[in-house]
């Protein structure tokens, strides 16, 4: 099972629309905040895909949560902004709320900073952001879940 992971578009669609037409075998697309009405619109050409939002601090009233949890491929996620979570210092919040949820994958934005790391066996993965990066390169995830693990790879665009 191949997902993709999204945050930050901060008004840049196309960015979106390339990194879904690069995994067409991708089924499920987290978008993690900051600019929802992006992925909202895009999710219309793409309906064969489900959709995970949240709401990012730049999206003011949305119907969408600030944190979610969902089970894909039979592994819990547990996915947010991370504006609520202080991710800009440190992610132990955010881990800690991972482990209480029980999710093995722990997804976040709001940085605009790529990272993944594997902490007391929970993969924590910041996309950066797929249009505003502060590194050097935009970029989005990608993990798979398969039998033999969780993979997550980070892709510059």
């Amino acid at each position: 099972m191949r997902i993709i992971v999204i945050s930050d578009s901060h008004g840049r669609r196309s960015s979106i629309d390339y990194a879904l037409q690069s995994h067409p075998d991708a089924r499920h697309v987290f978008f993690l905040g900051d600019n929802v009405r992006d992925v909202e619109a895009i999710a219309d050409y793409h309906t064969d895909r489900i959709f995970h939002i949240v709401t990012g601090n730049c999206d003011g009233d949305t119907m969408y949560p600030v944190t979610e949890l969902c089970t894909v491929g039979g592994v819990k996620i547990l996915y947010t902004h991370g504006h609520h979570h202080s991710v800009k210092y440190t992610t132990a919040p955010l881990l800690d709320a991972a482990k209480k949820a029980g999710a093995k994958i722990a997804l976040y934005g709001h940085t605009h900073i790529a990272k993944t790391e594997y902490i007391d066996g929970i993969y924590i993965v910041n996309p950066g952001s797929i249009s505003l990066s502060r590194e050097g390169g935009n970029s989005y995830a990608v993990i798979d879940i398969t039998e033999n693990g969780i993979m997550p790879i980070i892709v510059k665009t």
